[in-house]
């Protein structure tokens, strides 16, 4: 009796694993590329800088801010969970051999005054980047050397890098990663 019980569960697991059904509607078509060169394989990022950065003031918030639009500067599509990276030029480093070299600070930085303390900041969506420059005093008289003629290198980070143990501070390694070249990096002046 349990091997006819055990037979008769097997068919009819069989006639239930074996049934198919009608197939279903198709998909639809996938947007078509834009014409011309074929995209470079693998994760791309993006890295543009924007010279001649002047803040705007406001005196009711007391910030520093400056606004920029990646379509402005860039046809790179930039996705929401996209890293955005900004990195304020900081002069150039002259070495012992006779070589120099840019030197670039991740953002936030801070600045200890005499007054008190400035950081620079920042928030980003897949439109813009925002800059700020916020302080612990009045910034009515910051000194012109932290809010006018600023130079920026933006760096955006496909999602996959962004979270990978990728050091971001290192804008050597950040570039090495994403596989840009300073040669290749765009500067383009403010407005």
């Amino acid at each position: 009796m349990k091997n006819v019980i055990s037979l008769l569960g097997a068919f009819i697991a069989l006639f239930f694993i074996s049934c198919e059904g009608p197939a279903g509607p198709p998909g639809f078509d996938g947007l078509d590329g834009l014409d011309g060169l074929d995209g470079q394989d693998g994760i791309q990022g993006q890295v543009f800088e924007v010279d001649n950065v002047n803040f705007n003031y406001d005196a009711g918030g007391d910030i520093y801010s400056y606004i920029i639009t990646f379509s402005d500067f860039t046809s790179f599509a930039v996705f929401e969970s996209d890293a955005v990276l900004v990195y304020r030029y900081d002069g150039t480093v002259d070495y012992q051999d006779n070589t120099s070299a840019d030197a670039w600070s991740l953002i936030p930085q801070n600045f200890f005054l005499p007054e008190g303390t400035i950081q620079y900041t920042n928030a980003h969506t897949f439109i813009d980047v925002e800059i700020f420059i916020d302080g612990n005093f009045d910034l009515a008289n910051l000194n012109p050397d932290f809010t006018d003629n600023q130079l920026f290198r933006i760096v955006i980070l496909p999602s996959q890098f962004a979270e990978s143990k990728l050091d971001k501070s290192n804008i050597n390694a950040v570039m090495k990663a994403i596989d840009v070249e300073e040669k290749d990096v765009l500067r383009f002046k403010s407005n």
